[in-house]
């Protein structure tokens, strides 16, 4: 049997989708009005879910002439003859779909559900999304996934099953978000982000890994003229790491810089972390910057900030053409639902997650196993 929820703002609405997707075969096996989030509590409005059911593999419709052998059949108990007993054997299977349909909606009424109308046998799964922050449009998707896997385990999961079914689920969803190779073959590698994000340590960490693990050449330049720290910070790693550090006050000072590291493997830039909010910022690194179309360019969001915050940065940042993100602090929060609310709204391309202040161990290449670890809490830093 195929069981899946509807959900629309009156019941014919509802039953056209149910009708358009289940056939004219399909069972309401319970119906009842929820409510969307609304904004901030307001602006809510009411909606009729439905749960409908149908027999993946129906019984024949009888004709009325059928239907009036098996009856002559039923009331003079003689010995049927093949049709009749094939008529009568199509009788007890219509009985029996409705025999269990009938019980599963007697259930289904007794059985005691969450103030989220989901079975209270799948309520681990709500309140893992909940706790990381996973938007409603996901949890749906969720849902309707585990509710096939419960009616079809009849009605028997346990914690277990249940998060290996979330993360099943979890894993699948973001593997398009992630690549499987990561391009790192560009010359000229930006980071892009608002101050406090973490990308002059991340920049750090990939020309290391570059320098220390894949023995390429590579030289920073820095445009963050704004924070001095910034640009002793960077010098710091540089010396450490022998690796030459040219700092560009103006667009003159860039095009030096990047002339003066033509021989280079890899320039990795780090930017100017200003207030992203402010439209002449980016203006201003357009004015600054003449984009090649192998460069690559990244946007660093904290985990840590608001999924409001990030999502403005990603917008703000994707008037240039920034089409991968790095996630860094991991290791600082233990919600990540923001991963998931974010890469389905944008689809950018999850590059890199870091984790800590160690040079170049704590980041790593972004993966659906890991990202999916981290949501379900199976991974802590």
């Amino acid at each position: 049997m195929k069981v899946k929820k509807y959900t629309a703002n009156t019941m014919p609405e509802v039953m056209k989708h149910v009708r358009k997707e289940l056939g004219e075969s399909a069972v309401i096996l319970n119906s009842k009005e929820a409510r969307t989030k609304g904004v901030l509590g307001f602006f809510r409005k009411k909606q009729i879910e439905v749960l409908a059911a149908v027999d993946p593999q129906p019984v024949p419709k009888r004709k009325k002439s059928q239907q009036t052998k098996v009856k002559s059949f039923e009331t003079n108990h003689s010995a049927p003859k093949t049709k009749d007993k094939e008529f009568a054997q199509q009788l007890t299977a219509n009985k029996n779909l409705l025999d269990e349909i009938k019980s599963l909606k007697q259930e289904i009424n007794q059985r005691p559900y969450s103030s989220s109308g989901v079975p209270s046998d799948l309520q681990l799964a709500v309140e893992i999304c909940e706790k990381q922050g996973i938007n409603s449009d996901i949890q749906d998707e969720l849902i309707d996934y585990l509710l096939e896997k419960y009616y079809a385990a009849n009605k028997n999961l346990t914690d277990e099953d249940i998060r290996s079914h979330v993360h099943t689920f979890i894993k699948n969803f973001i593997t398009p978000g992630v690549p499987k190779d990561l391009n790192l073959e560009a010359k000229h590698i930006y980071l892009f982000g608002p101050t406090g994000v973490g990308k002059t340590t991340t920049v750090a960490k990939l020309a290391a890994d570059a320098a220390i693990n894949k023995g390429k050449s590579v030289a920073f330049i820095t445009m963050d003229t704004y924070r001095i720290a910034a640009i002793e910070q960077l010098k710091t790693y540089a010396k450490i790491l022998n690796i030459p550090v040219e700092v560009a006050y103006n667009t003159e000072d860039f095009h030096a810089a990047k002339e003066k590291f033509k021989d280079k493997d890899h320039v990795f830039i780090d930017s100017a972390g200003r207030n992203f909010r402010k439209p002449e910022y980016t203006e201003q690194i357009k004015s600054f910057v003449n984009f090649e179309t192998n460069d690559e360019l990244y946007c660093v969001l904290a985990l840590t900030a608001k999924e409001k915050d990030q999502d403005d940065i990603y917008q703000k940042f994707s008037e240039l053409p920034v089409k991968k993100v790095i996630f860094t602090k991991a290791d600082e929060t233990i919600q990540y639902g923001s991963i998931l609310n974010l890469w389905k709204k944008h689809k950018f391309e999850i590059s890199f997650i870091t984790f800590g202040q160690d040079v170049p161990e704590d980041i790593q290449d972004a993966d659906a196993e890991s990202i999916t670890k981290m949501i379900v809490g199976e991974q802590l830093w």
